[in-house]
């Protein structure tokens, strides 16, 4: 779906613009919003596409606007932003189905890589975290997300994954908690085994 459109929630207008810039030239239709309120207010039942959203907006955050989006039974998958991010905060997104979170800054291509496999989320599945098979929920992973999973299960600790990719070691555990809500493995020996299972199924 490369012209599938992509609604982009931020407050900075700078981010907006650079967004639209990246999104149009990769081939989606994009629609900017400055708040989650300005999008609510318009965003109906049916819509297809992806959401990118800022987690830290005036009135409502990105995971709230998350939230609102299933109580309202909008079935659109969420990409969080955010330039501060944690591991409390990634999980606390993941855990109200967003489908991926990524820190600023980031390589166009992260965000095109993701947004791309977001679109390819069953429409059943948006918003349910662990729902999907092990090959969905594996298979749904980032490239960067499949890298930090296949050097953890390997059994390289957080400082050399983070060397092997030249990452920072924060940015490690916010993709293995990343990876661990959105493949619902409760311990790294439970995604250990999931992906035995995926490159057997495979």
């Amino acid at each position: 779906m490369p012209d599938a459109p992509i609604y982009v929630v931020d407050d900075a207008e700078d981010v907006r613009e650079s967004l639209a810039i990246l999104l149009e030239v990769a081939g989606f239709r994009c629609r900017t919003f400055a708040s989650a309120l300005d999008f609510l207010a318009v965003v109906q039942p049916g819509w297809s596409g992806c959401v990118v959203a800022d987690v830290r907006m005036p009135g409502l955050t990105g995971i709230e606007l998350q939230k609102e989006l299933l109580l309202r039974g909008i079935r659109l998958p969420v990409i969080i932003i955010t330039a501060h991010a944690d591991v409390p905060m990634a999980v606390a997104a993941l855990k109200a189905g967003a489908v991926d979170f990524i820190e600023k800054p980031f390589r166009d291509e992260v965000l095109l890589g993701s947004i791309r496999a977001a679109l390819a989320i069953p429409t059943g599945e948006i918003g349910r975290p662990g729902g999907a098979s092990i090959g969905a929920r594996l298979g749904g992973l980032s490239g960067r997300e499949r890298e930090v999973m296949l050097l953890l299960v390997a059994g390289h600790p957080n400082k050399v994954v983070a060397d092997r990719l030249g990452i920072s070691p924060r940015t490690v555990e916010v993709h293995r908690a990343h990876i661990m809500e959105k493949t619902g493995a409760r311990n790294l020996p439970e995604l250990v085994r999931m992906a035995c299972l995926y490159d057997g199924e495979g």
